[in-house]
């Protein structure tokens, strides 16, 4: 890997274009490095993953919206749509839309903590859309998704856009358009376009996760995918888009981030490197905000220890600035002490979180968040004695150079109504490639069965799960076998209203 500096320069000097950041990225997104197979390997899983998580959340409204927008564009050569049969092809900007949405929803894929934060297998269903709608190979579509993940993974290690209360889209959006550009073998000119594009049009704040949050938190990056797919098709006709997008005197660093005189590191593999970025990533094994994974599993340790939770006077949480800040009481949001919150609100509470994992010792995705759960009056009460507190040695593991040393978990300090304290720390959750149990093979299957039973047949899970295993050798045309049927997961498409694609709107 090599570390590549990254600043602003006045227009009047801007470098070479083969100095740039965004042109860097695209030529690591085209080299044709050869393919780890630990990676590939992970691939599969991560395919396998998220359509579990997907085919669960089909039903819920906002996905079941997303397909029904999706279905307004059919395009007989399209791509496939989770939840429908293989041969409804949608256009592949919608179905990257609807099936990001799907993956999306439920919090429980695969995460990436480091100098930000994102979940990477967001960026899958787009690259697989455009894979299904151009006749690529299983060998194309593994080159699109390592080189997806690399990307998306360097950037986040080294441009931080959650202090500056920015989303990661832009980073995903640079994966998904790197990912799309190595799978289809395009021209660095290309790929360089369609990044420069889709970084401008992907910065967002992050009120999409703050306050009341909304249904469109499971849609930002499906909409990220969204545009990527028409960066990618635009830049392929010729057109040109802003640039330098990072280094530029008006750019995002220069007036959103750190401002002119900031200095970004980003690594990025040296030519002929193979892509490994999706090894350092890991899968959720709780349907819940990436930092609340060690959280939840070290509540369940404490539960071990605790003879009564109603006995509990206080917890505090010691943390990092990131956790505390984004899932804490450093949001100084009142909505994540509500039992009237929405889902989307919960799951970004560290302290219902805590409370409910501390009381049920379990997590699930459709029961941990039921409303009636959320109002157990036990529950509220617990909740309202739970704080997180800003720690500088966790936040210094947090940015740890080194990724063994990297920690994202916490401190909790339980006193009970007689004055003990209970005192137990985790450094990050067990799925966690550092953790007690990383996932392994047994583990995704595990988890896609349990998300998709009674939901989906056992026949078509077979095909589905044969088809993943084979990934690098199904042929040109087949990337149409990864999708999931699943009639009785789509809900009842006649309760949702009509927009405006539908015939007969308003």
């Amino acid at each position: 890997m090599k570390s590549n500096i990254v600043r602003v320069f006045p227009s009047a000097a801007t470098p070479p274009r083969d100095q740039l950041l965004a042109w860097k990225l695209a030529e690591v997104a085209a080299d044709a490095a050869p393919l780890d197979p630990a990676a590939v390997e992970m691939i599969a899983n991560r395919v396998i993953d998220n359509a579990g998580v997907a085919v669960a959340a089909l039903a819920r409204r906002p996905v079941a919206n997303a397909r029904a927008q999706a279905l307004a564009h059919r395009h007989a050569g399209g791509a496939t749509v989770f939840g429908l049969p293989r041969d409804v092809r949608v256009a592949c900007e919608w179905a990257a839309w609807a099936n990001g949405s799907a993956v999306r929803e439920l919090d429980f894929h695969d995460t990436f903590l480091a100098a930000d934060m994102n979940h990477p297998g967001d960026m899958i269903p787009a690259v697989l859309a455009v894979g299904q709608q151009t006749g690529a190979s299983g060998a194309d579509l593994v080159r699109g998704v390592a080189a997806a993940y690399e990307i998306c993974i360097d950037l986040t290690k080294g441009i931080c856009l959650h202090e500056h209360r920015i989303d990661h889209l832009p980073h995903i959006g640079a994966g998904m358009v790197a990912g799309i550009g190595a799978m289809l073998r395009l021209p660095v000119e290309t790929i360089y376009q369609a990044l420069n594009h889709i970084v401008h049009v992907t910065v967002t704040t992050r009120q999409s996760r703050k306050g009341e949050i909304s249904t469109w938190k499971a849609n930002a990056p499906a909409h990220a995918g969204k545009l990527a797919v028409e960066a990618v098709d635009r830049a392929m006709r010729g057109e040109t888009s802003p640039a330098p997008i990072y280094e530029g005197d008006d750019s995002l660093i220069a007036w959103l981030l750190d401002g002119p005189d900031a200095e970004y590191a980003v690594p990025l593999p040296e030519p002929g490197e193979p892509k490994r970025g999706i090894l350092e990533t890991y899968t959720k094994a709780y349907s819940a905000e990436i930092q609340a994974q060690a959280l939840i599993d070290l509540a369940f340790r404490m539960r071990a220890r605790l003879p009564d939770p109603s006995r509990v006077r206080a917890i505090e949480i010691r943390t990092s600035h990131h956790t505390h800040r984004i899932i804490g009481n450093g949001a100084g949001d009142p909505h994540k002490y509500s039992p009237d919150a929405t889902r989307e609100t919960l799951d970004h509470s560290a302290m219902y979180i805590f409370a409910v994992a501390l009381e049920d010792g379990r997590w699930h995705h459709i029961d941990s968040y039921a409303p009636a759960r959320a109002h157990r009056p036990e529950t509220v009460a617990l909740w309202n004695r739970i704080r997180t507190v800003e720690d500088p040695e966790w936040t210094a593991r947090y940015h740890h150079p080194d990724p063994a040393q990297r920690a994202f978990g916490g401190t909790a300090i339980v006193t009970l109504d007689d004055g003990t304290k209970i005192r137990e720390s985790l450094d990050v959750a067990d799925a966690h490639p550092s953790g007690a149990k990383p996932f392994t093979w047994s583990d995704y299957l595990a988890k896609f069965d349990t998300l998709t039973e009674g939901l989906v047949s056992a026949g078509e899970r077979r095909r589905f799960i044969h088809a993943a295993l084979d990934l690098p050798n199904l042929p040109a045309g087949a990337l149409t076998e990864l999708t999931v049927e699943a009639p009785d997961a789509l809900g009842d498409p006649a309760s949702l209203r009509p927009g405006l694609f539908e015939s007969g709107a308003p």
